[in-house]
């Protein structure tokens, strides 16, 4: 019954780096155990400079064993362990140095910081996002050559999409 339960939250994590366009995780404030989780699970993280990111699980006796899958790709083995382990809480800036946040924005701007980022987003060819999503994590564990080739194989369907052949045409027409 538990197994079943926590694999009904894996599925959420893999139906998020599944969907084509991006998923992003806007913290202000804790981001902590299943908080963090969620926004390590997001395709990108803005956090507000006072926001506190961390995975305390282990102050409980639990693991964030789902999550690790995810933290030890964006932060490396050592730093993962160290995080889970520990239990110790990041500043924002802390955890942009260490890969867990994109982008950190000032308190005062915060709001309109990022959603200009969102509507950039939004505004950007959502057949180059989907294809950027699914190549970045396709090449994960894969040798530098076959990243190549994935690489190669990406750039010819880009090259067949209506959005490329449109901004192409735009751009000719200057």
């Amino acid at each position: 019954m538990h197994e079943a339960g926590a694999m009904r939250l894996g599925s959420v994590f893999i139906a998020m780096r599944a969907l084509p366009k991006p998923v992003v995780a806007v913290v202000r404030g804790r981001a902590l155990a299943g908080g963090c989780g969620l926004a390590t699970a997001c395709d990108l993280v803005l956090a507000h400079e006072d926001a506190t990111f961390g995975y305390p699980e282990v102050r409980r006796g639990f693991v964030p064993a789902m999550v690790m899958a995810m933290l030890r790709r964006a932060v490396g083995e050592k730093t993962a362990f160290d995080l889970v382990a520990t239990g110790r809480l990041l500043s924002a800036e802390e955890a942009r140095q260490l890969g867990l946040v994109a982008r950190v924005f000032p308190a005062a701007s915060f709001e309109q910081d990022s959603r200009a980022l969102l509507g950039e987003l939004a505004g950007a060819s959502a057949s180059a996002l989907g294809l950027i999503k699914r190549q970045l994590y396709e090449i994960d564990g894969r040798s530098f050559e076959e990243a190549i080739a994935l690489g190669a194989k990406v750039n010819a369907v880009a090259r067949s999409t209506p959005d490329f052949r449109e901004a192409v045409g735009q751009f000719l027409n200057k």
